[in-house]
């Protein structure tokens, strides 16, 4: 059985890009349909850091508030050798109204975002996996397979593909992603512990089994994110108590791991961001490490660059860039994030014991300059 509905945009993937996009649409007035292959509570906890900018721009859709009164601010981001501090930057000297990053999981994320859709009229459809997406004369038309089988056709303007990193709008539009794997794999987890330093700080730990990071959650919870070379697919309390142990600080008792995954990571950027009526975004269009947190942060920008050059098209609006104007303006970040997060990793895995000494004086003696540390934090928070 097939069901065949019309609409001015659809969006492949209900994920922070996605539900960013629909709302900036919404709040335009657009028509508007979601549609993701995941049931409904699906989302995990992954992406955590939201920064400055992204605030700046969620701002006019209505969540950055609820974000900011849920979430834990951090305006100090520190970069550690075990117990001694290399550097630091400060996020309080920043040009923004919010001068800190918030660290919230991505899951409350996500729910803040649906919630705004539906006040302004949208909803995600569910249980919609995407098998073919084509041009027509009208725009383009999504098919998709729904949970019982049935075949939904969906006729637009536009298609925004924002759904994943093994995105099939991109890989239906021949789309190359060009890149490569790390040779390490990434544990994640949400863990309550005892944990002697500051909650106002995330802090970076190099060390010569790799690098650690950790950060504050929410309901005393801290995020705990750390390269490995091999892991079980769900690291427990022992697993990631070890990490710590090896890598911190010290004086760090794991009481409850929450939540944990292993994952690999790769850097990856799309040759275009558009064919024709099929656009793309988050990480349909660029993935790289989670180093500095930027990859929920450079989608959601997207998204809302994307949902402006949309609904300028569909207004008729004149535009002297057009729709390739959004190309033009996010893909040179999306090159620079993927760049920078590279060099990060790089740094913060080097093996041999000479090289981490260099790496280490280099680090505290470039963040001893203010106006390193300045233009290094403005880059991470995405204010550049």
């Amino acid at each position: 059985m097939s069901a065949r509905s019309e609409v001015d945009v659809v969006i492949v993937g209900a994920g922070p890009a996605g539900l960013t996009a629909a709302c900036a649409l919404r709040a335009r007035g657009i028509d508007v349909i979601v549609i993701d292959a995941a049931a409904e509570g699906a989302n995990t906890s992954r992406a955590a850091v939201i920064h400055p900018r992204t605030l700046e721009v969620l701002e006019p859709l209505g969540v950055t508030a609820p974000i900011v009164e849920e979430g834990v601010r951090v305006p100090e981001f520190t970069v550690r050798d075990g117990g001694r501090i290399l550097g630091r930057l400060d996020f309080r000297i920043l040009p923004t109204p919010y001068p800190f990053t918030v660290m919230l999981p991505q899951s409350r994320t996500e729910a803040i975002l649906t919630g705004r859709l539906r006040e302004l009229g949208g909803e995600v459809h569910r249980g919609l996996r995407v098998t073919d997406v084509a041009a027509t004369t009208a725009g383009a038309q999504v098919v998709a397979i729904a949970d019982d089988g049935s075949t939904r056709r969906i006729d637009s303007t536009f298609v925004i593909g924002s759904d994943g990193a093994n995105s099939i709008v991109r890989q239906s539009q021949g789309i190359d992603f060009p890149g490569a794997r790390y040779e390490q794999s990434f544990v994640l987890a949400d863990v309550l512990m005892d944990w002697p330093l500051a909650r106002d700080e995330v802090q970076l730990f190099f060390s010569p089994q790799g690098l650690v990071v950790v950060a504050p959650l929410p309901g005393g919870h801290h995020r705990v994110v750390a390269t490995v070379e091999t892991a079980p697919e769900h690291p427990d309390l022992a697993d990631i108590a070890g990490l710590l142990d090896a890598r911190g600080p010290g004086a760090t008792t794991v009481r409850e791991v929450t939540w944990s995954s292993r994952f690999r990571v790769h850097h990856r950027l799309a040759t275009a961001y558009r064919a024709g009526p099929v656009v793309l975004a988050g990480d349909a269009a660029h993935v790289h490490s989670p180093a500095g947190g930027q990859g929920m942060n450079t989608g959601i920008q997207d998204a809302v660059d994307l949902a402006g050059t949309l609904g300028r098209a569909l207004a008729n609006d004149p535009d002297p860039e057009g729709l390739d104007g959004y190309e033009g303006r996010r893909r040179p970040v999306a090159r620079s994030v993927v760049s920078l997060t590279d060099r990060m990793t790089r740094a913060a895995t080097v093996e041999s014991a000479p090289m981490r000494a260099v790496r280490n004086v280099a680090v505290s003696t470039a963040l001893r300059v203010p106006q390193v540390r300045r233009a290094l934090a403005l880059r991470i928070a995405e204010l550049r």
